[in-house]
């Protein structure tokens, strides 16, 4: 597949997402990068701002399969994993897939769920398997989480680990719509939802063939030593009480190939890394004084004004 394919695929994709999640072009631009990236992506904003519906757009764009996961308080690890159930007609167990077992799962207000429903997630993001009873299942390859969570301070939400947080390749918000998207958007729906009209512009084969194509853009040496000096930067900020691990500086490498590879280009230059590093570090801090995630893209946002960019590379 050539660049202008790849192009060409992806605008397509990116007007589905647009023509429901109105004046948002940078976050759905993020949520095509973790798409691309093989990572999965963190919705965080109060209630109504359209996360599930971005959620549900990407899916209708998608010819995969669909499967939302509604955390509560209540919700077990079998609900999410499946679960083997003795079958006494053939005097055998067999194995009920949980939701996982799909293309796109919407996790919708994960931070409802407990710490121990949350957990279970942390295997299937990774390494994109289930083991259940002794078993690992495979998950599928184009396996695509989209967790939305509620501001912490809501009533009935438990802070998402350390460790699950780094799963998530970014992490953004919405917000509100400004005045006139907000006007276009009431004008679009008095007869019908304008998701209803979606149609699939892309089936999975597709999507793998771009994820195999992003890991094939240039990163030349003198990127990858800006990506690591803007990582060992957040581990010496006085503000910090744990920094970027190394795992943030892969998924850092990794969506500057896709922010590349969206904007047409078959290099990274230091401008992508600078449009992306946000999302993707930011909820990898742990601050000393403050616990929002305003705070943490203000400090990483700080970092890279710090950061001397190669000038060679962005030429």
């Amino acid at each position: 597949m050539s660049t202008s394919q790849a192009q060409a695929e992806l605008k397509a994709l990116y007007a589905n997402l647009a023509a429901v999640i109105l004046g948002k072009q940078e976050s759905l631009f993020v949520v095509l990068v973790a798409l691309l990236a093989r990572g999965h992506v963190l919705l965080e904003d109060v209630p109504g701002t359209g996360k599930t519906m971005l959620a549900k757009a990407l899916a209708r764009s998608l010819t995969g399969t669909f499967r939302r996961l509604q955390c509560t308080p209540d919700l077990m690890p079998s609900d999410v994993t499946g679960l083997s159930i003795y079958r006494s007609d053939r005097h055998e167990f067999q194995f009920m897939p949980g939701p996982v077992f799909t293309d796109i799962l919407l996790a919708d207000e994960i931070n409802r769920a407990t710490p121990r429903a949350q957990s279970c997630l942390l295997e299937c993001m990774e390494e994109r398997q289930v083991s259940v009873d002794g078993e690992s299942r495979g998950l599928s390859p184009g396996f695509f989480v989209i967790a939305t969570q509620n501001p912490m301070g809501f009533h009935g939400t438990y802070p998402l680990p350390e460790a699950q947080l780094d799963r998530f390749l970014v992490r953004i918000r919405l917000g509100y719509p400004s005045l006139e998207s907000e006007m276009t958007m009431m004008s679009d729906r008095m007869q019908q939802q304008p998701i209803e009209s979606l149609q699939p512009v892309m089936d999975v084969e597709s999507l793998v063939r771009l994820q195999t194509l992003a890991t094939r853009v240039v990163v030349k040496p003198d990127v990858l030593k800006y990506i690591a000096e803007i990582a060992r930067a957040t581990r010496s900020d006085e503000a910090v009480l744990l920094g970027v691990s190394p795992r943030g500086s892969l998924a850092l490498m990794r969506a500057s190939q896709c922010a590349a590879l969206l904007s047409g280009k078959t290099f990274v230059t230091p401008d992508h890394v600078k449009r992306i590093a946000v999302p993707v570090l930011a909820h990898r801090l742990t601050l000393k004084n403050a616990s929002d995630s305003v705070a943490a893209e203000a400090l990483i946002a700080r970092i890279l004004e710090k950061t001397v960019a190669p000038v060679a590379a962005a030429a």
